[in-house]
């Protein structure tokens, strides 16, 4: 599932043909509603303010290899979510695999 606001660019037929081919489920928010998502909107404004803010990359791979490593190494691993009861989202998977 991808989740998104409703900019253009995810309602236009090439984006949609494309989210088809590779089986992923499109997901739209309310016209200016940010709390259809709060999960995703928290995170996008965590990931600006822990890492984003106030920095210039050299460049394009050197951006994505923040972001990767913010996600894979701290987000995922390491920071402490409200939503999973004060657990890393590894640590609740792990939880959720052990249970099924």
């Amino acid at each position: 599932i991808f989740h998104s606001d409703q900019g253009s660019i995810y309602g236009c037929n090439d984006y949609r043909e494309l989210m088809k081919a590779h089986d992923v489920v499109p997901s739209m928010s309310r016209k200016g509603n940010c709390h259809d998502n709060a999960v995703a909107e928290s995170f996008f404004s965590n990931l600006k303010n822990e890492v984003m803010h106030e920095r210039l990359f050299a460049s394009r791979d050197e951006a994505k290899a923040v972001v990767n490593d913010y996600i894979e190494m701290y987000y995922n691993r390491k920071r402490l979510h409200q939503t999973l009861g004060y657990q890393t989202p590894v640590a609740k998977e792990v939880e959720f695999r052990v249970l099924n």
